[in-house]
């Protein structure tokens, strides 16, 4: 029960955040989108599927995330259309799956998507802060750039928190990532 009011409450905070969507690209793609897909993560919190279904849910996540990445799919999520989309697949194509999918992951494929994570974050960063044009047409240039610097704040922070275990070990209040599988009878 717990778990549907945080997805209830995720949801509810991605709506209320509708109207600054508008006029910032730092709270349209790096607080309500990631909410929605929250939202999604968290209503798949105890659904179990079985390993041979990994690939498949990975390669919907990551189609649906490609997608939301462009420029051009931003800018129609202000539309009426782009919005109830978004509202749909970014919990449902995104979140759900990636979460059913996470747990028979190995820790070389988890290792490679955090890292081409890091990479595209980094990419969208430069590309933000360095395009003479304006790649969103929805929002100002200076926006723009201050999303640019977002992603690259954004990419260093992640960096350091996935760095953290690698370097230092697990914490001791962390569950440790190995048993993920054991956990789910692999």
């Amino acid at each position: 029960m717990k778990m549907i009011g945080l997805t209830v409450l995720a949801i509810t905070e991605a709506v209320a955040l509708r109207v600054g969507t508008i006029e910032s690209p730092i709270q349209h793609v790096l607080v309500q989108m990631p909410l929605l897909v929250l939202a999604g993560i968290v209503a798949a919190h105890d659904l179990r599927v079985r390993q041979d279904w990994a690939i498949p849910l990975l390669l919907l996540a990551l189609t649906t995330f490609l997608f939301w990445m462009l420029p051009r799919n931003v800018d129609w999520a202000l539309t009426p259309a782009g919005e109830l989309s978004k509202y749909i697949s970014l919990p449902l194509l995104l979140g759900l799956p990636l979460r059913l999918c996470w747990p028979w992951l190995g820790p070389i494929l988890r290792g490679f998507l955090k890292a081409n994570a890091l990479s595209m974050l980094g990419v969208l960063g430069f590309l933000y802060t360095h395009a003479p044009i304006r790649i969103c047409n929805s929002y100002l240039v200076s926006a723009q750039q201050n999303l640019g610097f977002a992603f690259l704040y954004l990419a260093a922070v992640l960096a350091c928190i996935w760095a953290f275990p690698v370097l230092f070990g697990y914490p001791r209040w962390l569950p440790d990532a190995a048993t993920g599988c054991i956990k789910y009878g692999a």
